[in-house]
Parts: C-alpha cells; structure tokens; sequence
C-alpha cells in the first residue's frame, strides 16, 4: 500500500522502533530522509546512518542511540504535512524545549536546523521537530 507521506512514514519508523528497543532500523531513501538523517546524527539522536541498495531499492539503515536504555529521541513530532504546509520567515524561526530540541527547515539552502537556518539568515518550511 502506498504511503502518502514518506516523512512521516520516516519519523514514525524511528520512533516506533526506539521505543520497541531495537538497534537499528531500515527505510526506503530519498534525498530529504538522507539530509534529515545526516541532521540527526550531527546532533547526537541518532548514533549512524549509511545507504543500503538491495535489489534495485535504496535503503537508509539508521543506528538508533539510547541512554540507559531509554531512546535519545524522547519524542519526535510532524509539524508540516501535506493538507497543511507550514512555512516561517527567518524572524520566526521555532525553538523546540528551549534550545533543548531541534527543528528540522528546508530551506532554499537545504535541509538545515532552525540554528543553521538563523545564522542564514533564511527561512522555509518546518519539517519536523525532535527532543
């Protein structure tokens, strides 16, 4: 069956294996999931990542990272989905728990955080938030 929206397919994966206590976690690739990932494991939630090509279909195998034996990603939530796109100006850019958690932008420079996407000084679309 078809999945009308493959990031929240992505981020529900990654929430519904950490919570399972699994080590890893496989999901189709695309160009935005690889950015999101490369994301995540900058900013520690996620231990490894790397593309995986099993007949003819690409794969993101993510390595899940936990801390006493609790998941590093405590919640992840969709902001924009597709009835209803969420977009933001540099001025308004989210903070997620304070500076704690991190908003994931697309942006016209690429995938960034709301972080990168201040010191740009751009603005785009809010894709997800994680903490």
């Amino acid at each position: 069956m078809p999945v009308t929206d493959q990031i929240a397919d992505y981020l529900t994966r990654i929430r519904n294996a950490g919570s399972a206590g699994h080590k890893s976690v496989l999901i189709p690739s695309s160009k935005l999931k690889v950015a999101t990932s490369e994301i995540l494991k900058e900013q520690g939630f996620i231990n490894d990542f790397e593309l995986i090509n099993e007949k003819g279909r690409a794969y993101i195998k993510i390595s899940l990272r936990y801390f006493n034996r609790e998941p590093a990603i405590r919640e992840v939530k969709r902001i924009s989905k597709p009835g209803r796109r969420v977009y933001v100006s540099a001025d308004n850019l989210p903070r997620v728990r304070n500076g704690l958690g991190v908003a994931i932008i697309s942006t016209s420079k690429g995938v960034m955080t709301e972080k990168q996407a201040k010191k740009f000084n751009v603005g785009g679309e809010v894709i997800c938030s994680v903490w």
